[in-house]
């Protein structure tokens, strides 16, 4: 893979990577900022201004004069908002690259942020909010990460609450753009067919009045668990769904490349054990899988599936068998072999889009300040023994750091927290 780092005189970094053997450009911005950079009383606010940022521009007045011009050219654009960045993006047939490039960076710097737009707003992500909660396959994740966190800023909902939904105001949208939408926490990535050189000087005159100024950190995570922790939440629904998992690493541990193949060979596919245990032998779930996720100085591996009610204690008892077995046997040498392959072989696939590209490049640098490009990864994963699998195993599982969240029509919890052991 090849790319282009440079940083402007404000401080912005810029990364760009040209690609032969697409037709496509992408253009991504992303700010180092989202839900865990809030206060209590900010709590949804990245996200909403995540939606005020396509409801208009002196350039382009209204949020129809924005998504036609994207629609006119058959873009495919968005953004997106988690708990530490938010982008912005737009992906094209590279002969309208300048306008991907016009259009997005446009309403990354100069958005409205009218009163009377946020007023409209606010209605539709209350919907939002109320579409999230009539799916539990995805709230159970906010469950999960409310039940690691607590009341903290990485266990509140990236959407916010109503109350401070119907209550931002202008003033609240400027303070926090000028605290995080500042040039040294910006990355601007651009991937596919482009003219380089072009480029470069494009983006710099763009970006020339781009704020500056230091940005605001976040509050780091001190974690401390000492026993098995679970969170129901009563649902009338059709399935049970439930995440079970335990504490693990951040994304600078050394470690994190074994916890991505142990969440691969536990539950990273079709013939993974988990899908095997789960659905095969079983017959307990539809879609089971099991996944890591790592921030800046927390992370976890977790597993998730949708249940018939009745099954729910059998599921937990038969996820958590599979968490024992891989912490006190080796994994053997063709399973690991078919792990590190599966992570190669998906890495690989994706990369051959430019909006997957710009995303691994731009992510990383925006977040570790450093790019490993793909064959320094697999250098990693190609390193992990059976012996490094086990040893991250019986680190991680351990009965104080299990966590259990659940949503279903479920009252009785003293017979879930008893099947909690290791």
């Amino acid at each position: 893979m090849h790319y282009e780092k440079l940083t402007l005189k404000n401080g912005l970094r810029v990364i760009l990577a040209p690609m032969k053997e697409t037709q496509t450009m992408t253009v991504l911005m992303t700010t180092g900022t989202g839900s865990r950079y809030e206060t209590r009383k900010q709590n949804g606010l990245s996200h909403f201004l995540e939606h005020m940022f396509f409801k208009g521009t002196k350039k382009r007045p209204t949020s129809l004069s924005i998504t036609e011009e994207l629609d006119a050219i058959g873009g495919d654009y968005n953004a997106y908002t988690s708990k530490e960045r938010t982008g912005y993006y737009a992906k094209v047939d590279a002969k309208h690259g300048d306008i991907a490039l016009d259009v997005v960076s446009d309403i990354f710097l100069n958005s409205k942020i009218d009163q009377e737009e946020i007023d409209h707003e606010r209605g539709a992500i209350l919907q939002e909010m109320a579409m999230y909660e009539d799916s539990p396959r995805r709230k159970v994740s906010d469950l999960f990460e409310e039940l690691l966190y607590g009341d903290t800023p990485l266990g509140w909902d990236i959407i916010g609450t109503k109350e401070n939904i119907k209550n931002f105001k202008r003033a609240d949208f400027i303070k926090y753009l000028d605290q995080h939408y500042i040039a040294s926490n910006v990355v601007v990535g651009v991937a596919g067919k482009f003219d380089a050189e072009k480029m470069k000087k494009e983006i710099a005159k763009v970006f020339k009045g781009i704020r500056v100024g230091k940005a605001t950190a976040c509050k780091l995570m001190k974690e401390k668990q000492t026993k098995p922790a679970l969170l129901v939440k009563h649902k009338k629904t059709d399935q049970t769904h439930l995440m079970l998992g335990v504490r693990a690493f951040d994304f600078n541990h050394p470690d994190r490349y074994v916890l991505s193949v142990l969440a691969t060979i536990l539950g990273g596919n079709m013939s993974s054990r988990m899908f095997i245990s789960v659905r095969e032998r079983k017959g307990l779930a539809y879609n089971v899988s099991t996944f890591s996720d790592t921030s800046v100085d927390v992370g976890y591996l977790v597993t998730q599936c949708g249940v018939e009610h009745k099954n729910l204690e059998e599921t937990i008892t038969t996820v958590l068998e599979e968490y024992r077995l891989i912490s006190r046997e080796l994994v053997p040498e063709r399973e690991l072999l078919k792990a590190k392959e599966y992570i190669k072989g998906s890495a690989v696939m994706n990369l051959e889009s430019s909006d997957e590209v710009v995303s691994f490049l731009v992510e990383q640098e925006l977040i570790k300040g450093r790019i490993k490009v793909p064959s320094e990864i697999f250098a990693h994963i190609d390193a992990v023994t059976a012996e490094d699998v086990l040893r991250v195993a019986q680190d991680i599982f351990t009965e104080k750091t299990l966590n259990l969240a659940v949503i279903g029509p479920h009252k009785q919890t003293k017979k879930l927290e008893g099947l909690l052991k290791l």
